[in-house]
């Protein structure tokens, strides 16, 4: 599956514990990266500065399902299931 245009839910939803330029200290779950310009493109994209998180991601349908809306209830769904805080609780 390919990226859909304008959407940049992966740019919002998850949170990334990783410095990213101009954000030492990542990225909340739910904030938008400073690098996610007016379209909702990465501004980051095939720069070597671009976090390995977010060069690891592929845009699928399990995660992304067929609208914006979606994806960013499914990436919101899955950092919430798998944050450290949860984990911990479960154990």
């Amino acid at each position: 599956m390919k990226c859909r245009a304008g959407c940049g839910a992966c740019c919002i939803a998850p949170s990334i514990s990783s410095p990213i330029p101009g954000m030492p200290d990542g990225k909340p779950a739910g904030e938008r990266c400073l690098h996610l310009d007016e379209e909702n493109r990465c501004g980051l994209f095939g720069r070597p500065e671009r976090p390995a998180v977010c060069s690891a991601f592929s845009a699928d349908a399990d995660v992304c399902g067929e609208s914006r809306a979606q994806a960013l209830h499914v990436l919101g769904w899955l950092e919430q299931a798998t944050s450290v805080a949860v984990s911990r609780s479960i154990r």
